[in-house]
């Protein structure tokens, strides 16, 4: 067992230090050593120690009197004062391990080793072979300069384990910056080089996220920028926390990186029977490079947590088919933990491959965002992630993404032989920019299910056709086909204007005679970002109006609505809704602060004089059980205003995990016309702080 924790040791520390033990230019250096040519450096610096070691090292009673023939392992560092540290020791007795501690802490102080003539630290381990033996100076020949000796007697030696682990690895050079990797999405780190990357003369296309790194790069230095917030610390500990990838590792023709992924927190809330909420997250997070056109990110979550009593509500409306009794919004199914907290495991990956610098394939299970704002109409994040293909191609001022995705409806009523029911979700967008200043995008999106044994419609394969066309042609209830536009105006290096318009259905007969039918289903949004707003660098104004009318994104077949695991592909409030939001966002080095206002009006489905008549809101139900055919607006049924304002602060532990240390406030207040057990007023305040590797948007908005 001892062998296998000094092996995870090894390799743990080989990969993190694998750039400082293979690219210092000068190994550390004896008194002893002045003289020596720099060649014989690594030769005299072994032997030195051997001699040392040999000379000082006692052998513990118990050892001689048992007759032990055998070994002490040893990782030590010598730092950049020139001091030896011991890491790690192993040992079949405490007694010889102790003593091994003894000698190193006695060894005298040195000169550093040095890289680009700067010190620096450096990592070894040796074996001490029992009974000792005394070491003999072997001078290296050419063909030995610039390889760590191999000693035949005391095997104080740099280990041969441990050099085959380096031998190859290059200093990492933190390529996933430049790879075709996404950067993690999160509305407010894209705030960061949201500026860079819409002013005017760029050929950028911001709307189709996430983003891919050499994408952003053209535009904006991530690299440059965390190593700008970099912490000046020496110790190994301090660069992990603050600095570096847990294990980062590069060689001919491949790098990975190995990351802990954190969200623990704790809260309280002031409607809550409960004493607190709080959030136990932990996982794993691994990028990977294979060439220049191969990547890979997977990510595993294991999460408990108790939340505001809004939100538990709101994900237990959400349950799933079977015991379990809700689902985490944006994540996935919870099942009971104690007894009102949620276990909600969750796990993320993709392939990355670009057979060409024009076109990007990605294959995985995650999330994915169409648009500029903070809301999007066509299709968001706030859903749980999903299997997806998706292909994107840029050339001359043109982008097209193309993304299938295998979805699942969780009811009940359309479980199959307890399994729940798949649909499959297909879209097009296509990014245009213009001119300098304007961006004009088009997007058309279909829903079917694998309903009679469908299956996977190979019509919606083709990446370039018109869905609308194909519906006609499968049959019009076959599936749900939705259509958007969406634009953006440069109006200036620090304004931009952005919309949408999504078009589910359209009477204009029946817009021209003024009867505000029920088949106009449609919503739009407008808005506006200031950049480096009142001349304030870094920070960032948002305003933004969505609107949408009743019965948008539902259907007459239930399982063709526009959702997943019960939750929208779009806005988080389904239909039925005008909403303002108010966003700014500021940060200074590895501080940050965030402010959130959302005003709006809904018409929730329930709690009116008739729960079986539909009034829009919620895109699940049939849009058959209307409460009418003309007369619809917005805010029909269950009258609901809303208000909700978010502070959240804190600061950039680390910026190559963007884990954070933060504090979170929320204040919502909730007012139903009619209320019951399900549907109740609300004028909650919800505080949180904590630590949290940022890498997805959480959305507390409901």
């Amino acid at each position: 067992m001892k062998r296998i924790v000094l092996f995870a040791v090894l390799l743990t520390t080989t990969f993190g230090y694998a750039q400082s033990i293979v690219t210092y230019e000068k190994p550390p250096v004896f008194s002893e050593c002045n003289s020596e040519d720099v060649n014989q450096l690594k030769s005299c610096f072994n032997f030195t120690l051997n001699t040392f070691i040999y000379e000082n090292f006692k052998t513990p009673q118990i050892v001689l009197d048992e007759s032990y023939k055998g070994e002490v392992q040893i990782l030590f560092e010598v730092s950049r004062e020139g001091e030896f540290k011991v890491i790690y020791s192993d040992a079949i007795y405490e007694e010889l391990k102790a003593e091994s501690q003894r000698v190193f802490d006695s060894l005298p102080k040195i000169k550093p080793a040095t890289y680009n003539g700067n010190p620096t630290f450096v990592q070894y381990s040796i074996s001490i072979a029992i009974p000792l033996t005394k070491p003999v100076r072997k001078i290296d020949s050419p063909e030995e300069i610039n390889q760590l000796t191999k000693k035949d007697s005391l095997n104080a030696t740099l280990s041969d384990e441990f050099d085959v682990l380096v031998e190859g690895l290059k200093p990492y050079e933190k390529l996933e910056y430049s790879s075709e990797l996404n950067v993690p999405f999160t509305h407010s780190y894209y705030a960061r080089f949201d500026a860079e990357m819409n002013a005017i003369g760029t050929n950028s296309h911001t709307a189709a996220k996430p983003f891919v790194y050499s994408d952003v790069a053209r535009y904006y230095d991530i690299k440059a920028e965390k190593e700008s917030l970099a912490k000046d610390t020496d110790s190994w500990l301090g660069r992990k926390l603050f600095n570096e990838h847990l294990v980062e590792v590069q060689g001919e023709d491949y790098w990975f990186t190995v990351d802990p992924i954190l969200d623990l927190q704790v809260g309280k809330d002031s409607e809550a029977d409960f004493s607190s909420t709080y959030n136990n997250t932990r996982g794993i997070y691994i990028q990977a490079g294979l060439g220049k056109r191969f990547n890979l990110t997977a990510s595993v979550y294991e999460s408990q947590g108790r939340f505001a009593d809004y939100y538990n509500r709101y994900a237990e409306s959400l349950k799933a088919y079977g015991p379990d009794p809700a689902i985490i919004p944006g994540r996935g199914i919870a099942k009971r933990f104690k007894d009102n907290s949620y276990d909600y495991p969750i796990a993320e990956a993709y392939l990355s491959y670009s057979p060409a610098d024009f076109l990007n394939i990605q294959f995985g299970h995650g999330k994915n965002f169409i648009g500029d704002g903070y809301r999007s109409l066509l299709q968001s994040d706030v859903a749980s992630p999903y299997p997806f293909l998706k292909l994107n191609a840029t050339f001359w001022k043109l982008k097209y993404t193309s993304t299938w995705m295998w979805l699942k409806d969780v009811r009940d009523e359309v479980v199959v032989d307890d399994a729940f029911l798949t649909k499959y979700m297909a879209n097009h967008y296509l990014s245009w920019n213009v001119s300098e200043r304007l961006n004009l995008g088009l997007f058309e999106s279909v829903m079917w299910a694998d309903t009679n044994g469908r299956g996977f419609d190979v019509n919606y394969l083709n990446p370039i056709i018109f869905f609308r066309a194909i519906e006609f042609q499968t049959g019009q209830g076959a599936g749900n086909a939705i259509l958007g536009l969406s634009s953006k105006y440069k109006w200036n290096n620090k304004v931009n204007l952005y919309g949408q318009f999504v078009l589910d259905e359209f009477s204009l007969a029946d817009v021209k005679a003024g009867e505000k039918s029920w088949k106009n289903k449609f919503g739009f949004q407008v808005g506006a970002k200031y950049f480096n707003a009142f001349n304030v660098d870094d920070l960032l104004i948002q305003a933004e109006y969505n609107q949408v009318r009743p019965y948008t994104y539902s259907h007459n077949t239930q399982v063709l609505n526009y959702g997943h695991f019960n939750q929208p592909m779009a806005h988080l409030w389904g239909a039925n809704f005008r909403e303002f939001v108010l966003i700014g966002r500021y940060n200074y080095k590895r501080w940050f602060g965030d402010a959130k206002m959302i005003i709006g009006q809904r018409g929730l489905d329930y709690n009116t004089t008739d729960d079986s008549v539909s009034y829009g809101g919620d895109i699940y139900r049939d849009y058959n059980d209307r409460n009418a055919n003309t007369g619809i607006e917005i805010g029909q049924g269950n009258k609901t205003n809303s208000f909700m304002a978010e502070l959240q602060a804190g600061y950039l532990l680390n910026p190559e995990t963007n884990l954070k240390m933060f504090a979170n406030i929320i204040y919502r207040d909730f007012n139903p016309d009619a209320v019951n057990a399900s549907t109740v007023r609300s004028g909650s305040v919800w505080f949180s702080l904590g630590f949290r590797t940022d890498l997805f948007n959480w959305y507390n908005d409901f």
